[in-house]
């Protein structure tokens, strides 16, 4: 089996379940004018099918610019997109773009594909940081009543052992000496940008994302869901470089839509919010999940157990689920059911 088109659909029942949780978001954006960054990359892809869907079902007449360092791939990557009238994309560097005629209502800036090696490591703090001042420049010239900085859990650094989950109040980070942490201090320069931006009264919040699963995650980089899947969709064994006792916890893709648009309208200026599952689940218990409904060959793991713990990476959403309403609503089992079924799998 060959790995599934980027051009896929997204799925039906997924986009009426995001739907069904964000009407009233869609309704009080009637009418509004969105800017967004970064919409050619796994949650942009998911950020502009369920505005689609919604303005398609409710008509709310939302319209949406997009910022592409490549237009025409967007274009051959997602045609239908691309014809949509709701929808324009214009050329330009997240750096220095030049301002698109507004007015804009609402900014999300989720601009810096993760899922690809970062090479320039100078380069890629600027994007991250230089790219993050361009944005707010231009949010602070529009009749703005909302913004989002789509942020990463990597701004905590590592998690300390015996810590179940990292709150938003967490004060740990990267180590500032590792070139290896340039993804991190990069995300947590941009959000203080954006914390300087709020205190002078610029209406934007930060999501802080962890890990995901669902169609479109990208299978030939670095996310070990992405690299099980890959795996599966070849037929072969899957790999698991590490020990496989790491601790992660994934939250489906059409929920992530569904807490980035709430958090886009609801969330409170200058706050963070962490985004993501708190379901733990090993890396190696992931693999065996995926191989189990894939029907793979089987799970080889090439590292040697070592000692304590294993390494977690795991929110503490709480602050979303009071404060904003949001859930859970697909566990992993049937993420990765949906997940494999739109790669075409039928059930082992």
């Amino acid at each position: 089996m060959s790995v599934v088109s980027a051009l896929a659909p997204l799925p039906q029942a997924d986009l009426e379940h995001v739907l069904a949780h964000t009407e009233a978001v869609w309704r009080e954006m009637a009418g509004a004018s969105i800017f967004i960054t970064g919409g050619t990359g796994f949650f942009g892809r998911w950020l502009l099918e369920t505005l689609a869907w919604a303005n398609a079902r409710l008509q709310v007449g939302i319209c949406a610019t997009l910022l592409s360092r490549d237009p025409a791939t967007h274009t051959r990557r997602n045609p239908h997109l691309a014809a949509n009238r709701s929808m324009a994309v214009i050329g330009g560097d997240v750096r220095s773009f030049d301002f698109p005629a507004g007015p804009f209502t609402h900014v999300v800036h989720a601009a810096f594909d993760s899922s690809r090696p970062i090479g320039d490591r100078l380069a890629a703090f600027d994007t991250l940081v230089a790219g993050t001042r361009r944005v707010l420049e231009f949010a602070a010239t529009q009749p703005l009543q909302k913004m989002l900085f789509v942020s990463s859990g990597a701004v905590y650094g590592p998690q300390p052992p015996g810590m179940a989950c990292m709150p938003e109040d967490y004060r740990g980070g990267p180590d500032p000496a590792s070139a290896s942490s340039v993804y991190g201090e990069g995300k947590r320069a941009a959000e203080l940008l954006c914390a300087l931006a709020a205190a002078n009264g610029l209406p934007v919040a930060i999501a802080r994302c962890f890990a995901f699963i669902g169609p479109g995650l990208p299978l030939d980089a670095h996310f070990a869901a992405g690299n099980f899947l890959c795996d599966a969709a070849a037929g072969r064994e899957i790999v698991i470089n590490g020990d496989g006792r790491a601790l992660r916890s994934y939250l489906y893709a059409a929920d992530l839509a569904i807490w980035l648009w709430t958090l886009l309208l609801k969330g409170q200026t200058g706050r963070a919010y962490n985004i993501g599952s708190e379901e733990a689940i090993s890396i190696g218990e992931l693999a065996r999940q995926i191989a189990a409904y894939a029907a793979s060959p089987g799970v080889a793991v090439l590292g040697k157990p070592g000692g304590g713990e294993g390494e977690r990476y795991l929110p503490d959403t709480a602050r979303a689920r009071s404060e904003l309403g949001l859930a859970q609503y697909i566990d992993l089992p049937e993420a990765i059911r949906r997940t494999l079924t739109w790669m075409g799998f039928a059930a082992a």
